[in-house]
């Protein structure tokens, strides 16, 4: 696919794809940042692929979490004081499965317990 459209970057498709709701791989997908359901989904379907994975695939799961929590502190920058929090909340989530992969799911419970959504 990336070889027929050789001038449109990864970031596009993968914006095309969401948006035509197609499923995709963990890694390809990556770390959706546009909701707290989505970004619940796709750390926890990341956290499958590190947990079934060999040190290499780990380490590009870890890559693309890494990756995604840069990204959301540059934004962090620009942000209104409303939209600070959620971003705050949010790379509080990506740190958290950073530090250690296995418990998020955990942390994940008591964090929305702590936090209920209306």
């Amino acid at each position: 696919m990336l070889t027929a459209n050789a001038g449109v970057s990864r970031a596009y498709l993968r914006k095309v794809l969401i948006r035509e709701g197609i499923p995709m791989a963990p890694l390809v997908e990556g770390v959706r940042q546009d909701s707290f359901p989505a970004l619940e989904r796709t750390l926890l379907a990341l956290l499958d692929e590190y947990l079934a994975s060999d040190p290499a695939r780990r380490r590009l799961c870890r890559r693309c979490v890494i990756t995604a929590k840069d990204h959301a502190k540059l934004a962090l920058r620009r942000d209104s004081p409303a939209s600070a929090y959620h971003r705050q909340e949010m790379i509080l989530w990506m740190m958290t499965w950073l530090e250690n992969p296995g418990i998020f799911p955990q942390w994940l419970a008591l964090w929305k317990r702590a936090h209920p959504q209306p």
